[in-house]
């Protein structure tokens, strides 16, 4: 296993590179960038108008920018200088990574703080989404799917399946609207508040009042994830759990006496597991940075969901790369620590063969 951690460890740089350069190509092929955006600002334009390929070719920045007419060329080129793209693309790339050694982002071209700063105000929110939203999908879900493989076909699993079927088909935003109109003051109930993590003055709070406090906040927004993700992983749980059920090995240990409870806990629960483990780290990652990113907004959380989307709406590139940098170095470390929850649950598991 040592030596298999070790391979895993070296091809982490190598696939950042790999993420970072591709990354990097298609946002020099796509229309529209900072110093459009900021032409556009100059000129009141709308600056959704910055995405559009100017058709003109009155000068050489109106080919190269959209919106540059009638705007001075020293104004377009110190614009360039403040963003960096006076500099060869190639001398771009490089400098990108060797900054990103040693995880200097750079500056935000909008907000006046370092991409790090940002990453480290906006973490901690989407973290607090995605651990409680991933431990109450297991603990729910994984219950639920094998009492459904156990009573499969009978009443219990046909009315739950339904509810399922119900939680999965109405998209996670609406629950939330209704959970709001419900709950927060829309139209009925004033029981949890509309928005933020936090109540104002919270750093006044004792240490009982601080934690009452966040999981007051942040119990909407995370029933709202659980709804949308208990659905898929329950499922999931019982065709697993079925299938072992219906294996060899389990019609000989209930010929051998052994009771129900001892054949699924000691015998299935390893081997259904085994497809659940690994789910585990693409459901975190998408509930951290995906499938969080319209609760964020619904209930004005400032998250990195929220952050990365609004980076590439304003095309501020260094938030926009620091952001997948962080993305992709957490997905590769959640994989690797999926591999050796494998082998921690099904010990045959040899990775180092690999």
């Amino acid at each position: 296993m040592r030596n298999y951690i070790i391979k895993r460890l070296l091809l982490i740089p190598v696939t950042l590179f790999g993420i970072l350069l591709i990354n990097f190509a298609i946002i020099q092929l796509a229309p529209g960038g900072p110093v459009e955006y900021m032409l556009a600002q100059y000129k009141g334009l709308n600056t959704s108008a910055t995405a559009n390929i100017n058709s003109g070719t009155p000068n050489l920045n109106e080919q190269k920018y959209q919106g540059s007419k009638g705007l001075p060329n020293d104004l377009v080129k110190e614009l360039e200088k403040q963003f960096g793209f006076d500099k060869p693309v190639h001398i771009r790339f490089i400098k990108m990574l060797k900054d990103y050694i040693s995880f200097d982002f750079g500056k935000s071209y909008y907000k006046d703080k370092t991409v790090i700063e940002l990453i480290k105000e906006r973490l901690p929110i989407s973290i607090s989404l995605g651990l409680w939203s991933t431990i109450l999908i297991y603990l729910i879900a994984i219950p639920l799917g094998i009492k459904k493989a156990r009573k499969d076909g009978e009443k219990f699993d046909i009315i739950s399946s339904f509810i399922i079927f119900i939680g999965s088909a109405i998209p996670v935003f609406l629950f939330a609207v209704l959970l709001i109109v419900l709950f927060a003051g829309g139209t009925y109930f004033q029981l949890f508040p509309l928005k933020g993590l936090t109540s104002d003055g919270w750093e006044n709070f004792s240490l009982t009042h601080k934690i009452l406090d966040y999981f007051w906040h942040i119990t909407l927004p995370t029933i709202c994830i659980v709804i949308g993700g208990v659905a898929s992983l329950t499922m999931l749980t019982k065709n697993s759990f079925m299938d072992e059920l219906s294996k060899q090995y389990v019609l000989t240990a209930k010929a051998k006496g052994l009771s129900e409870k001892r054949i699924l806990y000691k015998h299935v629960f390893r081997n259904a597991m085994m497809i659940i483990i690994a789910g585990l780290p693409s459901l975190l990652i998408k509930i951290l940075f995906t499938g969080s990113l319209l609760i964020e907004i619904i209930f004005s959380l400032n998250g990195m969901g929220l952050l990365g989307y609004e980076a590439i709406m304003t095309r501020d590139y260094p938030v926009v790369f620091g952001t997948l940098y962080i993305f992709a170095l957490l997905g590769l470390i959640l994989k690797l620590i999926s591999d050796l929850t494998y082998s921690l649950v099904d010990p045959r598991i040899n990775f180092d063969k690999i």
